[in-house]
């Protein structure tokens, strides 16, 4: 799969940018941890334990959403990954026992598939992943209208590499992955709930 190197340029972006609020957090834990109050002292270290594990279950999740090319994956398997990224957050994810067997080039489809339907439930809800007849098939519970038409026009693939924004890089990501894979990203949406699902070309 060729990538245009704006979107490689966007991807970088957003994991930065994913990243910087944890590593901060880490920073700042640190520099609390010289305070002569224990209790302050161990309320630092918390900080820092907890911005840790954050940092580093976004990168190993972003590893394999963004990085995994053909072979084993290194690391844990990406249910756990998916856990790891959105557990104390508002979102729920169940992610099905029967994608946990797809192959590893369907499950990163999934995870990207995951990110892009977590962003559009700011104000949380659950997320259903599935097996479908084509491929990973999710279905997203929670107020609002789903993905914004950009997003939606990013999975289409009918926004340019031009058009795109860190906001909207992952969903045309998604889409690449899913058209590599000889399917499309097809957005189904209805009042309080809307899917993702792979679709034959």
């Amino acid at each position: 799969m060729d990538v245009d190197l704006r979107v490689v340029e966007l991807l970088s972006a957003r994991l930065c940018h994913d990243l910087v609020g944890p590593v901060a957090a880490v920073s700042n834990g640190v520099e609390l941890m010289s305070d002569d109050d224990p209790d302050f002292a161990r309320d630092a270290v918390a900080l820092v334990s907890d911005a840790a594990a954050k940092a580093s279950s976004r990168l190993q999740f972003y590893r394999f959403a963004f990085g995994y090319r053909d072979g084993a994956s290194s690391g844990q398997p990406p249910h756990a990954l998916v856990e790891a990224l959105f557990e104390g957050g508002n979102v729920i994810v169940e992610y099905g026992e029967p994608v946990r067997q797809l192959d590893l080039a369907w499950q990163k489809l999934a995870c990207n598939m995951l990110l892009v339907a977590g962003e559009a439930l700011p104000r949380g809800g659950r997320l259903l992943l599935k097996a479908g007849a084509a491929g990973p098939d999710l279905e997203a519970i929670g107020e609002g209208t789903g993905p914004t038409p950009e997003i939606r026009d990013a999975l289409r693939l009918t926004a340019s590499v031009g058009e795109l924004t860190p906001r909207t890089v992952a969903a045309y990501f998604a889409a690449q992955l899913a058209a590599a894979l000889g399917r499309r990203i097809e957005f189904i949406g209805a009042p309080g709930s809307f899917q993702l699902r792979a679709v034959q070309v």
